[in-house]
């Protein structure tokens, strides 16, 4: 028996060291049988990964994110993932798939390298290699041009292909933006098919526009207009933007309008008004301004900060705290040549915080416009350019919806006429529909010498109206601030094509914004 024992030991070390037991990577395994190709069988990762690991260098400036991938590929248990996962299950075929009609999102595939993946597929799908050391580079390339187009597909429909914050001025909305974490959740999918139909936009206005493209781009000449602005207003869909929460208040400037929405449920909608566009070559005109400091010099920027904000509180009679560029650019000239304008329309003047008795004895001519060291105040009621009613919400752009005295701006086509802040055309609707309940909104009506809407408070209006009027004790109308409901988001926005009902509504693009996006997109068409 121990005879039998020493004859087998040496047999069995033979066959060991002849590799008849060695285990098979799991890439040589899986294309073998895909395949019915034993050459496969002889993969050896050690070559493999030499082989990757070239390729990864010397394809870095082309891939999607190099150095993600590079720390995703540092464990060498990944350099084939791809191919093992999804090669023979034909997802990697998918992925080419989606990519190829990446112009329905207005994408040229050739950015996410189709043709690459396509050539690469077809390489190794003929299975005409004649060694094993053949297989390695396409295999590499596929795997690493596979995670990388997926990568970039991924991020240009999931967060867009533009950081509007780096394209876009006065863009104040923090878009969230892909991370580490974000991406390697990508590259370690289990299920690429359904991760592709996952991410693809699926709002109701993103499919009408989307239909709209296709139909539009059968004559792309004649259409080169409406293309453009349904390109561009998919990018500006595909942004991930903070939880506008049920309820909230969207203003969009091209469209100078304000629609309330309770879930999708339109509660009102009316004119606005918002800021004028900013003076011609104004980038160009700003760097003559820097360095010469001179106040003619300076460019006009009024347009209202695209942002979103929540509503905080209602300020009735408001008091109008004029800011020192208007103070500079309009109320100086004004003063200077008419020495009753402050009083007449209701201004206050300050001098190092100091109020200034009798402003119309001022000598303007003695103070520089670019130095003037006094600051302006419009007191409430008649006249005052913010109307009864302003509506404020945190920002960092001093920016608030307003009521307005001027009144006949509404009836206007074109109403990008103010200094950048929003006018709003039903102010009185707006606070009823802002304030937390029906006894606040009563007290803010009597504050405007409006009647109560509850009959039983009809003799404390007759009150205050009656102290309003005493001649012997003169009342003076003071500011007054009302709360509003909570987590009522405002989202002021610029959208110049959206669906509606099934078609597509067009507006103008009042502040460019339209010509800056498409222009940074270029280069993805």
């Amino acid at each position: 028996m121990k005879r039998i024992i020493y004859l087998i030991i040496p047999v069995c070390l033979s066959v060991s060291s002849c590799n008849w037991f060695k285990t098979i990577p799991e890439a040589g395994v899986v294309l073998s049988e895909h395949f019915h190709n034993k050459l496969y069988k002889e993969f050896d990762t050690a070559a493999y990964h030499l082989v990757f690991n070239r390729h990864l260098d010397s394809l870095k400036d082309k891939l999607s994110n190099p150095l993600t991938l590079s720390k995703f590929y540092a464990n060498d248990e990944r350099k084939a993932e791809f191919v093992i996962r999804f090669y023979a299950s034909g997802a990697i075929d998918t992925l080419k798939d989606y990519i190829g009609r990446a112009e329905e999102h207005g994408f040229n595939p050739r950015i996410f390298g189709h043709q690459e993946l396509e050539e690469l597929l077809g390489k190794l799908g003929q299975n005409k290699f004649r060694s094993i050391a053949e297989v390695y580079p396409v295999v590499a390339d596929l795997e690493l041009v596979a995670a990388s187009s997926l990568l970039k597909y991924e991020i240009f429909l999931s967060y867009g292909s533009v950081n509007p914050r780096n394209t876009l001025n006065r863009y104040y909305v923090t878009v969230k933006r892909p991370d580490s974490t974000s991406i390697n959740r990508v590259l370690g999918t289990d299920d690429l098919p359904g991760l592709l139909r996952k991410i693809q936009p699926s709002s109701e206005n993103y499919k009408t526009l989307q239909q709209n493209l296709r139909v539009l781009k059968k004559n792309a000449a004649r259409n080169e207009a409406a293309i453009k602005a349904i390109e561009v207003n998919m990018e500006r869909l595909r942004w991930k933007l903070p939880d506008l929460g049920e309820e909230y208040v969207e203003v969009n400037i091209p469209d100078f309008s304000l629609t309330w929405f309770h879930k999708e449920d339109t509660v009102t909608h009316m004119k606005v008004c918002v800021g004028g566009r900013r003076e011609q070559d104004y980038e160009e005109k700003m760097k003559t301004f820097l360095k010469t400091q001179r106040l003619d010099d300076k460019p006009k920027n009024h347009q209202t900060p695209i942002l979103i904000s929540k509503f905080s509180s209602i300020q009735v009679n408001p008091i109008w705290n004029i800011p020192v560029s208007i103070a500079k650019s309009e109320i100086y000239f004004q003063a200077l040549r008419d020495p009753y304008y402050l009083s007449n329309n209701n201004m206050k003047v300050y001098y190092k915080g100091q109020l200034v008795n009798d402003p119309d004895t001022i000598q303007w001519r003695n103070y520089s416009r670019e130095k003037l060291p006094f600051q302006f105040k419009q007191g409430s009621g008649a006249g005052n350019a913010l109307g009864k009613f302003k509506f404020i919400f945190d920002n960092g752009s001093s920016i608030y919806l307003h009521d307005t005295n001027n009144k006949a701006a509404f009836n206007r086509e074109q109403r990008a006429i103010s200094h950048g802040c929003v006018r709003v055309e039903k102010p009185l609707e707006f606070a009823e529909k802002l304030v937390d309940n029906a006894y606040q909104y009563d007290q803010l009506r009597m504050e405007v010498n409006l009647p109560p809407v509850d009959t039983t408070k009809m003799e404390v209006f007759r009150k205050r109206m009656a102290k309003k009027a005493d001649t012997l004790n003169v009342f003076q109308l003071k500011p007054k601030w009302f709360g509003t409901k909570k987590n009522v988001a405002i989202f002021i926005n610029y959208k110049t094509a959206w669906a509606d009902r099934g078609a597509i509504q067009y507006r103008n693009d009042v502040y460019g914004l339209d010509d800056a996006l498409y222009n940074a997109m270029k280069k993805f068409k």
